[in-house]
């Protein structure tokens, strides 16, 4: 029988082919709204996997690069097995084209740098890594494997929501490669869910001296519109509304007749997402000569803490600390495709990718030594629930 150590030092003794691997991956730039680059990386990704012996279907899409469902199940486990778990992988990055010719990939005192290296490609690799050990180590998962490589998740997983929640409903598990949280590689148990709202007034315009009592200000009216969006904030329940954009007027002497605010919206539960959606879309005007309209809603869910959730994270701390690691939990303001899953009421642990920081900003790293690590507890993982 395989030890969780020898696993462990399976993956380290392949360290340097993760690094080889994630350079490569990182090269094939994938920007979410750049189907033609991204669709690249799919191609590649499409042929490591079949390599694996995964069945790999290709999600055809037109506005974003393709999405890959790969089914893995080592022929050597023997019948098929009962149940499945679910990875979770996007590979799409918020830098155009053209960014890794002014940052490319490069490995530094034990960390690799470049766009996309932490978020989350360095998970991608992680996955990769994880199969081909249980492979080589002659391992078989409790379950059938399933993993969705999706190429929208940047912004906000419109194509691929479908995919991830119909294959999230067939598991028992979902585990989600993005990055931990800081470099003590938190797990993230709980995300809050999001979404924004435009907020747009209609006023009548007047010249500001000669006839200003007849025109009725829209920037005014927004005005009040605000005061109350930024006044169901509630720190103690986690929900915060931000009015981050503002619009309105043509010039100083006329009275505006038109103004509009966009709105970022953060909760925490399910049931505070329920009351903002119910007081943002039920705006009235102050000035009964005003009109508003309110378009927008919650796009991503709360992950919530479960007690599932808890006990998965405790089983995941147990596997860890057998590969002498120790891991703790945290949440974040930010949302993934992890909060899709938990909102079934799927077990989901997020936050199981490659430790490091920056992501999203252009000192973007992962720690090189946890690459191997996080890969054996994800195998610890696949053996285990």
């Amino acid at each position: 029988m395989v030890q969780p150590m020898e696993v462990l030092a399976h993956l380290r003794r392949h360290q340097d082919d993760m690094v080889e691997l994630l350079g490569r991956i990182v090269e094939l730039e994938s920007p979410s709204l750049e189907k033609a680059a991204t669709d690249k990386l799919v191609d590649f990704l499409a042929g490591q996997l079949a390599a694996l012996g995964c069945e790999v279907e290709r999600v055809g899409q037109t506005a974003f690069g393709d999405h890959l469902v790969a089914r893995w199940w080592p022929a050597a486990a023997g019948s098929a097995p009962v149940g499945q778990v679910l990875i979770l992988c996007h590979i799409d990055t918020v830098w155009a084209t053209g960014e890794t010719a002014r940052r490319p990939f490069r490995v530094e005192d034990g960390k690799v740098y470049g766009p996309g290296a932490e978020d989350m490609k360095g998970g991608v690799v992680q996955a990769l890594a994880a199969i081909r050990a249980m492979l080589d180590l002659g391992l078989a998962p409790r379950k059938r494997v399933v993993l969705v490589f999706n190429t929208d998740e940047e912004v906000g997983s419109p194509t691929s929501r479908a995919v991830i929640e119909r294959e999230a409903l067939r598991s028992a598990a979902v585990f989600v490669l993005e990055p931990p949280v800081g470099t003590a590689g938190k797990i993230k148990t709980f995300r809050k869910g999001g979404g924004g709202f435009e907020v747009t007034v209609k006023g009548r315009a007047a010249h500001a001296g000669a006839d200003h009592q007849h025109g009725v200000n829209a920037i005014e009216e927004l005005a009040h519109q605000i005061l109350r969006i930024q006044a169901l904030t509630d720190y103690t329940t986690g929900t915060t509304l931000n009015v981050g954009t503002v619009e309105g007027g043509t010039r100083r002497n006329v009275v505006p007749a038109e103004a509009k605010a966009g709105v970022d919206v953060r909760v925490s539960t399910a049931e505070e997402g329920q009351r903002v959606l119910k007081a943002m879309l039920g705006l009235k005007p102050v000035n009964p000569a005003a009109e508003v309209t309110v378009t927008g809603g919650l796009n991503r869910p709360p992950m919530e803490r479960t007690d599932k959730i808890v006990a998965m994270f405790r089983k995941a701390q147990q596997l860890a600390a057998e590969l002498g690691l120790a891991i703790d939990e945290t949440g974040t303001g930010g949302g993934s495709d992890g909060n899709f899953t938990a909102a079934l009421g799927v077990p989901t642990l997020d936050g199981l990718g490659a430790v490091g920081e920056g992501g999203h900003a252009q000192g973007e790293y992962a720690i090189v030594s946890h690459m191997p690590e996080r890969a054996a507890l994800l195998v610890r993982l696949l053996q285990s629930i």
